[in-house]
């Protein structure tokens, strides 16, 4: 049986170390019934909204609040939660806040999760990482907004963490995938490498997004080492198509 929750290990200093939590979830517990069993978070897949909401007020027992859940839509948009009225649910693909006990989530399937916090525990952002908000920028957009945020231009204070995602064996592109990336960075040609179809590629999410964060100064980087669509404790949009959401979470203690 898989575990409900898993809790990333990722070594951050300072205060971050003890005062910055996170946690993420598989397919196990919750009550929904196939082909969404049976943890699913989304309220966008088909589900029974009923169902799902029961699943999300399970979260109730592991987080210090409810999430601010966000309308993902593959883009570049970040979301200052502290400007925003809780009761919303933003148009966004990332999210930053300084607020203690205000949780950050991202719902994925195959999508690469970023979790990121800065040394003195300060600032959290975390972001929706698919290879189109990926190649767009949304990773430089959510560590300028923690930046600016911060009023501390030194992304080499910053910590990342990189979630569940499909693996570089297992994520096939057409070769305009490959083209985007390389347009803007040659050198991330060496994330792609030649599937056994023809003119197809397998994508390394996980290659191409710490190349991001290194550009950007991020020096510690952790986690990366899963692949939603081989391992079945997780949902994978590759693998299923009709099925469920996983969400990671992040949050500042409140002490």
């Amino acid at each position: 049986m898989f575990d409900q929750y898993l809790y990333p290990n990722w070594p951050t200093s300072g205060d971050a170390y003890v005062r910055v939590k996170s946690c993420m979830t598989t397919r196990a517990g919750g009550h929904s019934l196939p082909p969404y069993d049976s943890f699913n978070l989304a309220l966008h897949v088909g589900d029974d909204p009923v169902t799902v909401a029961a699943n999300r007020a399970e979260l109730d027992c592991v987080l210090p609040s409810q999430p601010i859940w966000l309308n993902q839509v593959h883009g570049i948009d970040v979301v200052d939660v502290d400007q925003l009225d809780i009761c919303q649910t933003p148009v966004a693909d990332a999210a930053v806040t300084t607020t203690p006990g205000r949780v950050l989530a991202i719902m994925t399937a195959d999508c690469l999760p970023i979790l990121m916090c800065d040394e003195d525990a300060k600032i959290i952002g975390i972001a929706h990482a698919g290879w189109r908000g990926l190649c767009a920028g949304v990773v430089e957009n959510t560590i300028h907004s923690m930046l600016k945020k911060m009023n501390k231009p030194d992304s080499s204070l910053i910590s990342a963490y990189l979630g569940p995602a499909i693996g570089p064996q297992s994520f096939e592109v057409g070769p305009e995938v490959r083209a985007a990336f390389i347009e803007q960075y040659p050198e991330d040609v060496e994330a792609f490498v030649d599937s056994h179809h023809a003119g197809k590629y397998l994508a390394n999410l996980y290659n191409l997004a710490t190349r991001r964060l290194r550009r950007l100064g991020v020096q510690s980087i952790t986690g990366g080492d899963a692949c939603t669509f081989l391992d079945e404790k997780f949902y994978s949009y590759r693998r299923n198509q009709r099925t469920g959401r996983m969400a990671s979470f992040i949050w500042i203690t409140a002490t």
